[in-house]
């Protein structure tokens, strides 16, 4: 097998969050479902910003 660079790709998702729910738990959903869907090798939050903290 060739060699593969490995790549960073920073990405901002906007989402309305809905009542109850809580980021963090978002935030590692969306992880596991980028994970799972393009297999890459890892995923995470780098931060959470509300728009009032802007």
């Amino acid at each position: 097998m060739g060699f593969m660079p490995q790549l960073q790709i920073y990405v901002k998702v906007v989402v309305d969050l809905p009542e109850g729910e809580q980021p963090q738990r978002l935030g590692r959903e969306i992880c596991r479902v980028v994970k799972k869907l393009y297999g890459v090798r890892d995923a995470e939050v780098s931060s959470i910003v509300s728009p009032d903290e802007r």
